[in-house]
């Protein structure tokens, strides 16, 4: 088994100046990296992320131990430069990496960017987002439905370059002939859910470059409110492609230095949530410490809010009896005279 055909794309989004994506498409090696960070560090973060995984030697190591190697030294490379720029303070990224490899594919994950197996006609997503909204609806608190929507959702519990070392989902999957993945930023699985994939793919399984494009402009249409970048391989019998890597690799549509950026302007604050009948709105990455995952967990079903609420509307009834009663006072006194 080997890499046949192969495709990349990626796009700015119609919210976003700037592209804070970046990939590697050298077979038989595949990621993406989704950056996160104010002003431009977002896309240091994810630019270091996706040369450390390309240039990294892992040794002896295969499979599953590979891939978690690349990632550990992408996340070195990223702590380090936030820890000595004070410009990059604070940045991070998502990682997915792909490495096909003896008849397998090893898959390696820190973040909410997917990987995607498509096969007989189906579409399975590999990875589990490290959300908070993906915490929320395995402890029963929101539905799947409700997560899509929730003003949160944008919420990580882990990314590359917060910490000195950071935990990866690594594993093999078995690779069949005729098999096609797709590893994408959240960019695109927020605005295209898979059943629009699943279509996509079929429409377009035998032109890669095509389907890549369509994904693209499927986000875009749906609002396009993040970057999108989307990576499509196939498996095949055979010797791998002789096609060279994708000359973009890291190089992703990138605006003039001097645009604007239009990340929210407070590093690692969610921005507000939407107002009622609006929809959702675009909601800037930031990432969540492990401790404050079950305290959100409980705010989501405890009935403080609730209480809240109706404490400020008895405050607002006590404040206009108030104002009522001087002015009747003011009115008698003015009589009085």
């Amino acid at each position: 088994m080997s890499v046949g055909a192969y495709a990349g794309a990626t796009d700015t989004g119609r919210k976003r100046r700037r592209n804070e994506d970046a990939y590697v498409v050298a077979p038989p090696l595949f990621c993406v990296a989704d950056g996160m960070g104010g002003a431009q560090a977002g896309e240091v973060a994810s630019r270091l992320a996706a040369a450390a995984v390309e240039e990294a030697d892992p040794g002896d190591r295969s499979g599953p131990e590979r891939v978690t190697a690349l990632i550990q030294e992408a996340n070195r490379r990223v702590y380090e430069r936030a820890n000595v720029d004070p410009e990059a303070s604070g940045m991070g990224t998502t990682m997915t990496v792909a490495l096909v490899e003896e008849g397998r594919v090893a898959i390696g994950h820190v973040g909410d960017s997917r990987a995607y197996l498509y096969r007989a006609g189906e579409l399975e997503q590999l990875t589990e987002d490290h959300s908070l909204v993906n915490e929320l609806v395995k402890s029963g608190k929101l539905s799947r439905e409700e997560a899509d929507q929730h003003p949160q959702r944008s919420v990580i519990t882990r990314a590359l370059g917060t910490d000195p070392d950071v935990d990866v989902d690594a594993f093999p999957v078995e690779a069949h002939a005729g098999d096609i993945f797709l590893i994408c930023s959240d960019g695109l699985s927020d605005m295209v859910d898979g059943e629009q994939i699943e279509a996509i793919l079929k429409t377009h399984r035998d032109n890669l470059d095509a389907a890549a494009k369509a994904l693209v402009q499927a986000a875009n249409r749906a609002g396009g409110e993040d970057n999108i970048t989307a990576i499509l391989f196939e498996i095949v019998d055979g010797e791998p492609s002789a096609r060279e890597p994708d000359e973009q690799t890291r190089e992703l549509a990138q605006p003039s230095i001097d645009d604007e950026d239009t990340l929210h302007p407070e590093d690692a604050v969610a921005p507000p949530p939407p107002a009622a009948g609006n929809g959702p709105a675009p909601a800037d990455t930031m990432v969540v410490a492990a401790a404050d995952i079950d305290a959100a967990i409980a705010a989501q079903e405890s009935p403080a809010a609730p209480q809240a609420g109706m404490g400020r509307r008895l405050l607002a009834l006590a404040v206009i009896v108030a104002l009522a009663v001087v002015i009747v006072v003011l009115v008698y006194w003015g009589l009085a005279r």
